[in-house]
């Protein structure tokens, strides 16, 4: 069976994966039945070859992650490939969807595919097509961002509470999702400490929200973005050891100023569209005051220099997350060279 899930819904596409997943494989031979494929460099042949293989037992799930989005790009030649076989990179695309599209009806009963894409598919893509002709031998969900202005991430979080036993008053949601926009990731993970905090049975309040989530620690994101704007290594130390003192977890803080800076260069590469705030607010899924703050604060930085510094908050997340790393150290090192211009990790 064919499943795509596509979509800018990253948080939701995960989810929907990782239940796959769970629900698809047996937990005894899962890992043994289960081929994850690079979906940027893999061939037609490898894909159909992976899937024709019979699995040990009972079923065999192919994960393939960004193919359709490469073959809609123009695809690129395939390792390997002679300019006549490849032909031009557009020509290679439609050659790949084409042959895609005639493979899917062949897919093995034994075979579960999932096509796993960052953005949508469009209506015309011709794997998307031939998808939808195979009725209910195909699952197609699309992951749309949560639209804030139609109260769409109010409603999310109210039923997120629910499904994880939890009350929270219609205050209280307004203001974590006013706080949060449509950060799906970032609002459970603020909604399950706020479940944690209220305890069993109580509801979570608009005060609850201040004290936790608090629009001062946000401000303190932002007050350590302008820091590190205006090369005052001392400022941002500072706010930064405020947070950590606060209880903030190193990883937490590194995603969310990973989030201010994500901001900062949409907001800087939509500016030349001359969009006005709240257009900006909407395409980005953000609450006005956090547009508001961003374009002050973009006009510190080049798109050069706020490309460099994702990278080097790239760099920082890979070794927060490995062994042996002294988070703190690590997160006072970053700062310090991103106030000095330093965007390599040392």
């Amino acid at each position: 069976m064919l499943y795509l899930l596509h979509g800018d819904n990253e948080f939701g596409r995960s989810e929907a994966l990782a239940e796959l997943r769970a629900r698809l494989t047996d937990p005894a031979w899962g890992d043994l039945n289960t081929t994850r494929l690079d979906g940027k460099r893999v061939t037609l042949s490898e894909l159909t070859h992976t899937c024709d293989v019979t699995p040990f037992f009972g079923s065999r799930l192919v994960i393939v992650e960004g193919l359709l989005t490469r073959l809609a790009s123009g695809g690129r030649k395939a390792a390997g490939e002679t300019a006549e076989e490849g032909g031009e990179p557009g020509e290679a695309a439609r050659s790949f969807s084409a042959g895609l599209a005639a493979y899917l009806p062949r897919l093995p009963e034994t075979t579960h595919l999932l096509l796993v894409e960052p953005k949508t598919v469009a209506k015309t893509h011709a794997v998307l097509k031939a998808a939808q002709a195979l009725g209910s031998r195909a699952s197609l969900q699309e992951f749309a961002p949560l639209n804030v202005k139609k109260g769409e991430v109010v409603r999310w979080l109210t039923e997120r509470a629910q499904r994880k036993g939890g009350i929270v008053q219609p205050a209280a949601v307004t203001l974590l999702a006013a706080y949060a926009g449509n950060d799906l990731r970032l609002l459970d993970q603020e909604l399950d400490k706020l479940l944690t905090y209220v305890g069993p049975g109580q509801a979570v309040t608009e005060a609850d929200v201040r004290r936790l989530v608090n629009a001062a620690q946000q401000t303190s994101i932002f007050d350590m973005v302008d820091a590190i704007g205006g090369r005052d290594s001392r400022a941002a130390l500072a706010l930064l050891h405020e947070l950590l003192d606060a209880g903030e977890a190193p990883l937490y803080l590194l995603f969310m100023i990973t989030r201010q800076f994500r901001i900062l260069l949409q907001v800087r590469l939509l500016q030349s569209a001359n969009l006005a705030p709240s257009e900006l607010a909407s395409r980005l899924g953000q609450h006005p005051f956090v547009i508001d703050k961003a374009l002050k604060q973009a006009r510190q930085f080049t798109l050069p220099h706020l490309e460099a510094i994702l990278r080097r908050l790239l760099q920082a997340d890979l070794a927060l997350k490995s062994s042996g790393i002294n988070p703190v150290l690590e997160l006072d090192l970053l700062v310090v060279g991103l106030t000095r211009g330093q965007t390599g990790r040392a």
